[in-house]
């Protein structure tokens, strides 16, 4: 079975995944990388906030919040 990619903000809090492709193009694309979500980085998600958004991930052993509005824009695959 095919491993599909899926939305990072598709993903459950406590599962961790691996970037296949960026969507976001300019200074979101470019924010995206200078933050290490490269293809084949590992994603685990942490948590979200009370409301939704944003949702706090570990990348690169670092914690950073994303908001949907970014994170859709990660597709990703589980490991």
């Amino acid at each position: 079975m095919e491993n599909l990619a899926l939305k990072l903000t598709e993903i459950a809090v406590g599962k961790k995944v691996q970037v296949v492709e960026l969507l976001s193009e300019g200074l979101s694309r470019q924010r995206m990388l200078d933050l290490g979500i490269v293809p084949n980085t590992t994603i685990h998600v942490l948590r979200q906030s009370p409301f939704g958004d944003p949702t706090a991930y570990l990348i690169r052993d670092t914690c950073i919040a994303l908001r949907e509005e970014e994170a859709k824009n990660i597709m990703v695959r589980d490991i």
